[in-house]
């Protein structure tokens, strides 16, 4: 269920493979215990243009992470604080690299397999 989607400046990939990026916030999420690794879900979207950061067009990295609601405020800062120590590692060059975490609501939640 959780859905973990990074936005990036192209250029990130440059400096780590778009394959290395996934993984290693795949299996941060698997590493916090909150999720079954099989629910888990990344995608990457790298911006070449159209984007601005502080005013000009400089590397980012930003996580959407969506996640079923039921989690406590410990446990999603603890994962959003996983995630961006994996990521300050990979890049440590890069000035803007954030995470915001939003809950799903079960009530509203529906997949194909729901229908």
């Amino acid at each position: 269920m959780p859905h973990f989607v990074i936005d990036c400046s192209e250029n990130i990939l440059t400096i780590q493979q778009p394959e290395k990026i996934i993984l290693e916030v795949h299996q941060t999420a698997v590493n916090t215990g909150l999720f079954d690794e099989s629910d888990i879900k990344v995608r990457l979207n790298p911006f070449k243009e159209h984007y601005l950061v502080g005013g000009k067009q400089g590397d980012f990295i930003h996580v959407f992470g969506n996640i079923m609601e039921g989690r406590s405020i410990n446990q999603k800062a603890g994962l959003s604080k996983n995630i961006i120590s994996k990521l300050k590692e990979m890049f440590p060059l890069v000035k803007f690299i954030a995470i915001n975490i939003n809950d799903f609501e079960k009530a509203t939640y529906c997949n194909k397999a729901m229908v």
